[in-house]
C-alpha cells in the first residue's frame, strides 16, 4: 500500500518547500493539493462557526506553482492535483503546465481533475455549469492529444483547434485521475481516465462495491487513489480491504510546527 497526503496549501500554512521534504523524509509517496481560484463574495466570508466554507478555501496557492516548489525540494515524491478544476482552465495551457511540472520533477506529476461543484466560481470563468461534465471530457481528450502528438489537433464543442506544436512533452505521461463520486463518475473513469480519485471523507461509502464494479466493467485493474482519508488504523484497514492502491490522508492546513507533529503521527500509522 502506498500512502500520501491531500491538503490545501495556503499562504498561512506550512510552505511547500518544507512540506515536500517532510513527506519524503517520513516515507510518504505523494502530495496532492486542492485548487480554488477564488470564492465569490456572495458565498460569504470564511466561516468561523463551521457552517460555511473554511478559511483554507479562500487562500489556496496555485497548485502548479505549489507542486513545482515541492517537487524541486524532493527526489521521489509524486506531486499531483487533487483536484485541478479543469473546466476553469484552458486545456492547451493546462497541458503545458502539467507537462512542464512533469519535466521539472523528472516524471513525477499526476493530474487529478474534476468537474467542480461551485457553480458561481465556474460562471466567473465563463463556464456554463450545465456543460461541465461534457467540457471536462473534451478537455481531457484534448490534453492527451497534445501530450501524445507533435502536431496535435482536436475538434469538439468546447475544445477546438487545428494542428499545433506544443512542448515540452511529459517525461512520463502523467496519469489522469478522475475525481468525483456521482452516478456517471465510473463511466468517465472507464472512458477517458487512467484511474479514479474518490473522496473517501464519507465513511459509510460503499467504496468496496464501487471499486469492484469499476474494475469488472473496465476489464482491467483500474488504479484507485483514496482521497482525504481519515488517518486512523481502522480506516486504513477498511480502505485496504476495499482494494484501493493508495491512501491519501487528509492533512489540515496548519503552520509548520503542528503540521510536522501531525505528519509524525501519520508516519507511525503507516509503519
Amino acid at each position: 500500500m502506498r500512502f500520501g497526503v491531500s491538503t490545501f496549501v495556503t499562504d498561512e500554512g506550512i510552505p511547500p518547500a518544507v512540506l515536500g521534504p517532510a513527506l519524503e523524509e517520513r516515507g510518504f509517496a505523494s502530495l496532492y493539493v486542492a485548487e480554488h481560484t477564488h470564492v465569490p463574495v456572495e458565498m460569504g466570508p470564511p466561516s468561523a462557526s463551521g457552517e460555511g466554507l473554511a478559511r483554507h478555501y479562500y487562500r489556496t496557492l496555485d497548485p502548479f506553482v505549489t507542486l513545482a516548489v515541492a517537487g524541486a525540494a524532493t527526489e521521489r515524491l509524486e506531486v499531483g492535483t487533487g483536484i485541478a478544476l479543469i473546466n476553469q482552465r484552458d486545456p492547451i495551457l493546462l497541458a503545458k503546465e502539467t507537462a512542464s511540472l512533469d519535466v521539472v520533477t523528472g516524471g513525477r506529476a499526476v493530474l487529478g481533475v474534476g468537474a467542480g461543484w461551485s457553480r458561481r466560481e465556474m460562471l466567473n470563468h465563463g463556464t456554463d455549469p450545465k456543460t461541465r461534465v461534457a467540457r471536462m471530457r473534451e478537455y481531457v481528450l484534448a490534453i492527451r492529444a497534445i501530450w501524445e502528438s507533435d502536431q496535435a489537433e482536436f475538434h469538439g464543442e468546447f475544445a477546438d483547434f487545428d494542428p499545433i506544436y506544443s512542448w515540452p512533452k511529459p517525461v512520463r505521461r502523467p496519469p489522469i485521475l478522475i475525481g468525483g463520486w456521482g452516478p456517471t463518475t465510473l463511466d468517465r473513469v472507464i472512458e477517458y481516465g487512467d484511474g479514479w480519485l474518490p473522496d473517501v471523507g464519507r465513511e459509510d461509502d460503499g467504496l468496496a462495491e464501487a471499486v469492484a464494479d469499476l474494475r469488472a466493467r473496465a476489464g482491467w485493474h483500474v488504479p484507485v487513489v483514496a482521497y482525504a482519508a481519515a488517518a486512523r488504523a481502522d480506516r486504513v484497514e477498511q480502505l485496504t480491504l476495499a482494494g484501493v492502491d493508495e491512501i491519501l490522508f487528509y492533512l489540515p492546513t496548519e503552520p509548520t510546527a503542528p503540521t510536522l507533529e501531525r505528519l509524525d503521527t501519520y508516519a507511525r500509522l503507516t509503519a
